[in-house]
């Protein structure tokens, strides 16, 4: 909360802190009734292992303790920024300095889905015909709004806030069939994969803002993306790569992340979750190429930042963007041995 107010003394910079420590703190409060109600509910334990233990003896308040989740998963829905929780997310992103912006899109955002994952897909599973439901209707609503907002806007912040939100949704995919214990394995290995995937290509479109950001938050209109192509080919070339990653086109580590996550999906028989995921992505492909199109073919004359780090760490980034595509099936037997430790 403190680090999105550090660009004072900008007005949308300290309006980001205010909003996001207010909305935070109000997730907060669900999630801590929610743990409370689940508490209750389980016999007075919040161990997962207990807990699960407590719904297959029989004495768990059922009814209870899918209320309790609900209220934990619309605390956490606040904070990856999941449809209708994602009021905060374009402001806080615009007004937040951007290397905290960057943090806040990748960091925060993968530790809600994991804390997510651990809660429902270990400890909750039982409640899977009550939240699953509810769960297909938040993932396709918050595909569609991030993927549609972000096609009008300008600011390249905004535009990659509302992408977020979009891949918020993609994510959230892969808790829908968290009731499948035969999936488990693949459930948590994809979303992992998913989030080294984002997380990587979004560190490097965000170094690219970063080195055309200005002064009192200039630079930040996609306009002024025009000529990059020309006058610096290699941040266009790593901005180039990042947008194909985030629009999921071959081959890049973002297809590869969403081929395998659409396919757990529909091993799970969600079909036409899966479906809504494909349309979406194309639809994302329209603002993200926007970028590209901008680049390489209107003329302009941007200035970057003379910093040798930050031509290094998108560089790094993109060249992991493709080349991590060639072992991605290690990756993900990977992703899914380190979570079924972890569970």
């Amino acid at each position: 909360y403190v680090l999105s107010g550090f660009a004072r003394p900008r007005l949308d910079s300290e309006e980001s802190a205010i909003k996001y420590f207010l909305l935070g703190a109000f997730a907060g409060g669900f999630v801590v009734y929610g743990i409370a109600l689940t508490f209750g509910a389980a016999g007075g334990t919040t161990n997962l292992g207990a807990i699960v233990e407590a719904v297959n003896v029989g004495t768990a308040d059922l009814p209870l303790l899918v209320i309790g989740a609900g209220l934990i998963l619309v605390g956490f829905g606040f904070k990856v920024a999941v449809v209708p929780f994602q009021m905060w997310t374009p402001d806080v992103y615009q007004g937040a300095p951007t290397s905290v912006t960057a943090f806040m899109a990748v960091g925060a955002k993968a530790a809600g889905f994991a804390a997510l994952m651990r809660i429902f897909a270990a400890a909750l599973p039982s409640l899977s015909a009550d939240l699953t439901p509810i769960l297909w209707v938040l993932a396709a609503l918050t595909m569609f709004a991030g993927n549609l907002v972000a096609i009008v806007q300008t600011n390249i912040k905004r535009m990659l806030a509302y992408s977020s939100i979009a891949h918020a949704g993609y994510i959230f995919m892969a808790l829908v069939p968290f009731g499948n214990a035969e999936l488990f394995g693949a459930i948590t290995g994809s979303m992992l994969f998913y989030l080294l995937a984002y997380a990587i290509t979004n560190f490097g479109a965000w170094g690219v803002v970063i080195a055309l950001e200005k002064a009192e938050a200039r630079g930040l209109k996609l306009q002024d993306y025009a000529g990059l192509g020309r006058k610096y080919p290699a941040l266009a070339a790593s901005m180039l790569v990042f947008m194909l990653s985030l629009a999921g086109v071959p081959p890049t580590l973002g297809f590869m992340a969403k081929f395998y996550l659409f396919n757990t999906v529909i091993e799970g028989g969600f079909v036409g979750l899966a479906l809504i995921g494909v349309f979406t992505s194309l639809i994302s492909a329209y603002y993200y190429l926007r970028v590209v199109v901008i680049m390489y073919m209107q003329d302009g004359e941007p200035e970057i930042r003379r910093e040798p780090w930050l031509r290094l760490t998108t560089g790094i980034a993109a060249v992991g963007t493709v080349l991590l595509t060639f072992v991605a099936v290690p990756l993900l037997s990977w992703a899914s041995n380190a979570a079924l430790s972890l569970f």
